[in-house]
């Protein structure tokens, strides 16, 4: 009886651990080779960390699929490992880039003070740009088993119309330069863009416009890395 007591203890502390871990701030910095093995799926955090307070607030449905849900148990130990490794390697070429490990991705913002600008209301990559782009490109072409998806956003100043417009042509200027000037593979990549609709920063301040004028690159784990991962974890 002692024993079996004694079992049962065991399992509701193990229960309760999980349970904490999965919702203590500390789940929020632990890297993701340690969140995948208990975080439930979905793209939510994701999506936040592009779109800031606004998502729902227009159709993210493309980029929910693109992104995917977070792969459980030893699969999900085993992806994470390679996409801290990975975000570990952005950090170290690129140190200019915020670079985020959300669920399975790596969230990259560029902004006019992290790497990747443009020219008042143009769209062309300049050559400051291209540096750290090609930074990102030898780290692409390192861990194939990615897809990449680009977003582009604009500050608020000029018509929702233009912005809609100038942040669709960043984006894909973006895109093309991935997969025209540096040669990547198109069918690892998704554009798409918000214009002025989701400040992360405020509009009415010169700092918040600088933040919002921004290009966001998520990189998830391809179906290739997911079935690698669950072989070798024996799912």
């Amino acid at each position: 009886m002692k024993k079996i007591i004694k079992n049962i203890g065991i399992i509701a502390m193990a229960l309760t651990l999980i349970v904490s871990f999965s919702s203590c701030e500390a789940t929020q910095n632990a890297n993701n080779k340690q969140k995948g093995a208990v975080i439930g799926a979905g793209a939510g955090a994701v999506l936040g960390a592009i779109l800031g307070n606004n998502v729902g607030k227009g159709g993210n449905g493309e980029l929910g699929a693109v992104i995917g849900g977070v792969v459980g148990g030893g699969a999900g130990v085993l992806i994470g490992n390679k996409m801290d490794k990975q975000a570990q390697k952005i950090e170290e070429e690129i140190p200019g880039a915020k670079v985020e490990r959300v669920e399975d991705n790596i969230v990259i913002t560029f902004d006019e003070n992290s790497g990747v600008y443009f020219d008042t209301a143009k769209y062309n990559i300049n050559a400051a740009s291209q540096v750290n782009l090609d930074k990102l490109t030898n780290v692409l072409r390192e861990y194939v088993d990615t897809d990449v998806l680009v977003v582009g956003h604009t500050d608020s100043v000029g018509s929702d119309e233009n912005n809609m417009l100038l942040s669709q042509r960043r984006a894909q200027s973006v895109t093309s330069y991935f997969t025209g000037a540096k040669g990547l593979s198109s069918s690892r990549f998704t554009t798409n863009w918000y214009g002025e609709q989701t400040p992360v920063g405020d509009n009415a301040t010169p700092e918040g416009r600088a933040e919002n004028r921004r290009v966001n690159i998520v990189i998830v784990p391809n179906e290739k890395m997911k079935m690698d991962a669950e072989k070798e974890a024996g799912n």
